[in-house]
């Protein structure tokens, strides 16, 4: 595991392509501060930037996954500039998870609390420990998680959403995956294992079909029907002129494992 220069994040790749990014700031509860989110942006810069990683796994070291901001840096900078800076770091962090063209797999081992509950929802695939907890807990502080209500509102229904905003109480992961947060929940020496196999999952698939279809998933749920359909049936058409659909749909008729170019 290679720790970033200067920054409190540990990356490792392997010949897979499988790039493995990991809060690494225990003592704060992986916090999400100016430098672990500056960390996070120039690792998912570089992940963009190159065509041979297939996958990312977000973890965190310690007991936490992660805490949110810190609120002592908060109140230690009274400052409607620095608090704008701040979100608007956080949202583009955020929103690059979403624009990769690979998937990102939340490695849940422990509590997930307010910006650290929207890192695990912005991921496309989440997979907890069954001893995991999760709040968006600022309004015990006075302070409603309107930016964590983006990507929550997005995974789980609107009621589910707003009483866990309204109330800042701590859910379980059984209740996480019943309303739709997380794809999996397993015994905590289990979690590893668990996310090896979505990881094997997705890189038994052409890089490229991947890619167009995480695109156009988010793209098209915040489209109208009409349209929706039109941008997916269009995405459709451009994918089956890739090599790898022509390679899986000859596989298909003459009934073999496809030959991927792209995987």
């Amino acid at each position: 595991m290679t720790a970033l220069p200067d920054t409190p994040l540990t990356r490792t790749r392997d010949a897979r392509g499988v790039v493995t990014l990991t809060l690494n700031d225990p003592a704060r509860f992986n916090a999400l501060g100016s430098d672990m989110l500056a960390a996070l942006q120039a690792a998912l810069d570089e992940v963009a930037r190159d065509p041979s990683v297939r996958v990312v796994v977000l973890a965190a070291a310690g007991k936490a996954f992660c805490a949110g901001h810190n609120l002592k840096d908060m109140a230690a900078h009274p400052d409607l500039a620095w608090y704008q800076q701040l979100f608007a770091q956080c949202s583009r962090m955020m929103l690059s998870i979403q624009k990769l063209p690979v998937p990102v797999i939340a490695r849940v081992q422990g509590m997930a609390t307010a910006a650290g509950c929207q890192l695990v929802a912005q991921c496309d695939l989440a997979v907890s420990a069954d001893t995991a907890t999760f709040a968006t807990s600022g309004i015990h502080y006075g302070l409603f998680c309107a930016t964590p209500s983006v990507p929550l509102v997005r995974n789980v229904p609107l009621k589910r959403a707003m009483e866990m905003l309204l109330t800042g109480d701590f859910i379980d992961a059984p209740t996480a995956l019943a309303q739709g947060l997380l794809n999996r929940v397993v015994p905590a020496e289990a979690l590893d294992a668990e996310v090896e196999q979505l990881v094997q999952s997705i890189l038994l698939k052409p890089r490229v079909a991947v890619a167009m279809g995480k695109a156009v998933l988010y793209q098209q749920r915040e489209l109208g029907l009409d349209a929706a359909y039109q941008l997916a049936g269009q995405t459709m058409a451009a994918n089956m002129m890739d090599a790898d659909a022509q390679e899986g749909a000859r596989a298909f008729a003459e009934k073999r494992v496809p030959a991927w170019k792209s995987a």
